[in-house]
């Protein structure tokens, strides 16, 4: 048998030594790159070495492993050993959402979240739980089949065409989702690693992309995975294990991070009575006031300031003639809002950042607090208590079935070659996956210590290069002002946000320049995993599950037409794969969202799309196609209405009808699962119900 022979004793052993050599490669590499930065290597360099070679490595497995075999292409031939499957689920895994934003939730949002934030932990219970419910309830089933796409499970099982054109179109919007914010965190990361434009950075990473997935399809992204697993490993661990031995003298930072939480809530403490951090608490408060005076009366305000700079810039051509001043201004006048419009949009974003920063602690949660609120409190206090624990319940049951309904994860085990592989490769996967996630609150922890001991009260004019250095790439993602003007810097002058704490934590922990180029290739790695595993997913969707289903095709070919062959449909995908890549990168570079918030909403649409249909299909005979239509029909509709209906910019284009200001049961929009989840449950269990009780009744 051509599989038993794939899978012997010697396939194996030649797999482990290829990894072996693979991985002394890396290892060779990063110390050689660390000599190297020793005996002079410029900090200019050494970020581009480590993209190209990365990305150079990824772009040599896909060009080997290219192929037009519709069979390989789509699932990998069936072949892959449940270890290195394991590995591929991984990476395609540890996104960057995993890899770059759940150490900043958990740095920003403690283990369970502020007043309107989940915490950070949710995260980590409900990405970690959804592989039980993968590897229980789905993945063995769907390997049994023998299929190649999540919606061809929709068709074999319901039959009919809307089932599966439902299951594509679902599969087709939770995974652009998805993958704009991988790609997202591509220019991020390439930008930083080479000092280009943000969009030039994501133009570059997306050419590692297409060449791994356009050419060999579901092979080429396996084997790329797994390189890129290792990469991501190396570049989690090695900063997370330094600054545990350089804060706690121990390597091993899951175990030991706990060391540093009472550390920390010592300093918290301090800062809530620090006359200097209220001082500046009182500086933010004072300019939302402003904010505030400017809103009442935009027009105005908005004439009055564009006059005055206008004016500014005439004394200074007209007196001292400083160039770099009048540039300056100049540049300040065309950066204020066009229009009124434009005005009321950025003050008002401008007033909510500033409501924020003038809370205790810059607005982030106090790290060691379960939830908000007090349940011993106020009123208030315990209804914030409330509010925090439900959201956090809700978002952890929205990851886990999400985990259970991503197309993209599914299809990974389609090419395990049996039952029993697939069964195997999601406990892999779990290990593989658990190693990082152990990891992740420490990193939080350590990282909250650092900034807290060695950053806050650092005079401004010694603050470390690094500062400035991100603050050039996004100012959303790291700026630090002297609001109360004591030439110190406090804790609530700091902005992080959660997409800079990982990438940043080498420069940050006083680390060679090596391990942030090796930090940012992980995170590279990480998005590109991804980012492969959902373009395909997508192409595969839109060209094998939409355009090419053989019912549309023998109802609309002609008799004795030439028909397609699965080599062409490969070849399609692959162009229809390409066209999905730009319209995405497009999307991210218009930076609309931070990486977490993006890859939640996705979880959310899979879980009410995918979910109730996939389960009671597989469980329960008696589930109908009628009921599944109408199951994904109305749970993927719930969840996009509750999404979009909170969406500032879109309440005034709804209907009045269909607007809400009011949150249901003070759920957030990112955990709009768990309403469309049981709603999806419910209507296909009462059509399946309805359906055969007239099918009983016409048979009596």
């Amino acid at each position: 048998m051509p599989e038993q022979l794939a899978l012997s004793r010697a396939y194996y052993w030649r797999l482990h030594r290829i990894l072996f050599l693979y991985v002394l490669g890396v290892a060779g590499f990063v110390l050689a790159m660390l000599w190297a930065e020793g005996r002079g290597l410029s900090r200019h360099w050494i970020g581009p070495i480590f993209l190209f070679c990365t990305v150079m490595v990824y772009a040599g497995i896909g060009v080997y492993s290219r192929t037009s075999n519709p069979e390989e292409y789509y699932v990998a031939g069936r072949r892959i050993p449940p270890l290195y499957n394991g590995m591929a689920a991984a990476a395609d895994w540890m996104s960057a959402a995993s890899f770059i934003s759940l150490s900043g939730a958990l740095y920003l949002q403690g283990f369970a979240g502020a007043p309107g934030q989940v915490g950070g932990l949710a995260y980590v219970l409900g990405w970690t739980g959804g592989f039980c419910l993968v590897g229980m309830l789905i993945a063995p089933y769907l390997r049994a089949m023998k299929l190649y796409t999540v919606p061809d499970f929709f068709q074999v099982r319901y039959g009919g065409r809307w089932p599966r054109i439902i299951a594509a179109l679902a599969a087709v919007m939770c995974s652009f989702t998805y993958v704009v914010a991988q790609i997202y965190g591509v220019g991020l990361i390439a930008s930083r690693l080479t000092g280009v434009q943000f969009e030039i950075g994501i133009m570059l990473g997306l050419g590692g992309v297409l060449l791994c997935s356009f050419l060999g399809g579901m092979r080429a992204i396996t084997w790329t995975q797994v390189a890129q697993y290792v990469v991501m490993l190396l570049a989690f661990m090695i900063p997370v294990s330094w600054l545990a031995y350089k804060q706690l003298g121990s390597y091993w930072a899951p175990v030991s991070y706990t060391q540093q939480l009472g550390k920390i809530a010592q300093l918290e403490h301090g800062l809530l009575a620090s006359e200097a951090e209220k001082s500046a608490v009182e500086a933010y408060q004072l300019r939302a006031r402003v904010l505030e005076a400017k809103l009442r009366d935009v027009p105005s305000v908005l004439a009055a300031e564009r006059q005055a700079l206008s004016e500014h810039i005439r004394e200074l051509r007209n007196s001292s003639g400083n160039i770099g001043a009048i540039m300056a201004a100049s540049r300040e006048l065309a950066a204020m809002p066009r229009d009124e419009a434009t005005a009321r949009e950025r003050w008002t974003r401008e007033l909510h950042e500033t409501h924020e920063r003038a809370k205790p602690m810059g607005g982030i949660a106090l790290h060691s607090q379960p939830f908000a609120g007090d349940p011993h409190g106020t009123p208030q206090q315990q209804a914030e208590y409330e509010n925090s624990r439900r959201n956090f319940l809700a978002l952890m049951f929205c990851l886990m079935v999400g985990t259970a309904g991503l197309p993209h994860l599914l299809t990974r085990y389609y090419t395990a070659p049996s039952v029993s592989g697939a069964r195997r490769s999601v406990a892999w996967s779990l290990f593989f996956i658990g190693l990082l996630y152990l990891s992740a609150p420490a990193l939080a922890v350590l990282v909250k210590y650092e900034v807290l001991h060695n950053l806050v009260g650092t005079r401004f004019d010694e603050l470390p290069n690094w500062i400035a250095q991100w603050s050039h790439v996004d100012g959303s993602l790291l700026s630090v002002e002297d609001i109360n003007g004591d030439g110190m810097l406090q804790f609530a002058e700091i902005h992080m946000g959660a997409d800079l704490i990982m990438l940043a934590t080498p420069e940050l922990g006083g680390m060679p320049y090596v391990v942030s180029g090796l930090v940012a290739a992980g995170g590279l790695a990480a998005a590109l995993s991804t980012a492969d595993g959902l373009l395909l997913t997508i192409s595969n969707a839109l060209v094998r599950d939409l355009y090419f289903q053989e019912r549309w095709q023998k109802r609309q070919l002609p008799p004795g037409a030439r028909r397609i062959s699965p080599e062409q449909r490969v070849i399609l995908s692959k162009f229809t794969l390409l066209v999905v890549a730009l319209s995405a990168a497009f999307v991210a570079a218009r930076r609309s969202s931070d990486i977490l918030p993006m890859v939640s909403a996705s979880f959310s649409l899979a879980a009410s799309a995918f979910v109730p249909a996939m389960v009671l299909g597989i469980f329960w005979r008696g589930a109908t196609r009628r009921g599944a239509v109408a199951g994904m029909l109305l749970g993927l509709a719930v969840a996009v209405y509750y999404m979009l209906a909170h969406v500032p910019g879109l309440q005034g284009v709804l209907p009045s009808m269909l607007r809400s200001d009011e949150l249901w049961w003070g759920i957030q929009p990112i955990s709009a699962g768990v309403f469309g989840v049981p709603a999806g449950f419910a209507v296909t269990w009462l059509v399946s119900r309805w359906d055969g009780w007239r099918r009983r009744r016409g048979a009596a």
